[in-house]
């Protein structure tokens, strides 16, 4: 199932929860309405939220609910409640996660090309949701960043509370997966021995199109991974180059912290990055960055430089 965020253009109100159908959008609230033929609006938000952070942090019970309304919506006529794509703005499907837990140096060969060395530990930093858009968004570079670089990842949405969990266990946690690309100011992230200030701007990190729910991905262990600037391949590798797999990841962070319903992890990038490029090549205004993950789809936005 893939689920996303989305309002009609020109539609000032806020997002809602919706998921693909036949190359549609199909209000998942409102097929969920029709499938129990309510009325009131009221009801229908105390029992199933059309608000995608709402939504996200019901967990795993209602994201097996949003499965029976697509199933439904196989059978039965959703045209009142599904929207072509040309119509609407897709925002990042997960709105306000409570932590977004980002893992540096996960593949060898990006590690070497940072001339770093492999780390025994996982290199854990965060990003804060003011840094997420979604697909149909620009991604704001600030005039005085200088050394802008792209980053594809494999993203992780936790469906259920996780803390300690054992990782022949951990993949029972997870709602679903979607495509991040973590843009780092270089010159920012460089200057001090912290990461943060280069890794979560404003409006500069984009996830999506849609989550896709765990059953539909299977092995996350063996997903190829792409990235393109300008239509320009830069990164190919496969998630069977992790440092650290999916499982191990949960059962560290986990053992840090508590992780609950709508948080993202996400995975580390592969080799491929601008600064890792001799010379360096980054990205600037009017750029155009691609990122594809196998099962999942495909993320693309533009870069608008932003005067300060």
């Amino acid at each position: 199932m893939k689920l996303l965020s989305y309002k009609q253009k020109g539609n000032p109100g806020p997002y809602r929860m919706g998921f693909m159908h036949d190359n549609k959008i199909v209000d998942l609230q409102g097929a969920w309405k029709k499938m129990r033929h309510m009325t009131s609006d009221h009801d229908a938000e105390r029992q199933f939220p059309a608000d995608p952070e709402q939504f996200f942090l019901a967990g795993q019970q209602m994201m097996e609910q949003a499965k029976k309304v697509k199933n439904d919506a196989e059978t039965n006529n959703m045209e009142d409640v599904s929207f072509n794509l040309r119509d609407v703005h897709m925002s990042a499907p997960v709105t306000a996660p409570g932590k977004i837990i980002c893992v540096g140096k996960n593949y060898a060969a990006h590690a070497a090309e940072m001339d770093s060395d492999v780390p025994d530990y996982p290199v854990l930093f965060a990003k804060f949701a003011n840094a997420l858009i979604g697909p149909d968004d620009f991604i704001e570079k600030p005039d005085f960043v200088t050394k802008f670089d792209y980053e594809a990842e494999l993203t992780i949405i936790i469906g259920s509370e996780a803390s300690n969990i054992k990782r022949e266990n951990a993949l029972d946690y997870i709602a679903g997966y979607t495509i991040g690309n973590d843009m780092s100011a270089r010159d920012l992230q460089k200057r001090t021995p912290q990461w943060l200030q280069g890794k979560s701007l404003d409006r500069s990190t984009p996830i999506g199109p849609w989550v896709v729910t765990a059953d539909e991905v299977g092995d996350p262990g063996s997903l190829s991974i792409r990235s393109y600037v300008n239509g320009e391949e830069r990164q190919s590798a496969s998630t069977e180059q992790f440092i650290f797999d999916i499982p191990f990841l949960i059962e560290f962070i986990s053992s840090l912290m508590t992780l609950k319903p709508g948080d993202l992890i996400m995975t580390g990038t592969p080799n491929g990055v601008g600064m890792g490029m001799n010379p360096p090549q980054f990205v600037s205004d009017e750029d155009t960055i691609t990122v594809e993950i196998d099962h999942i789809g495909r993320l693309e936005n533009k870069i608008k430089e932003m005067r300060q």
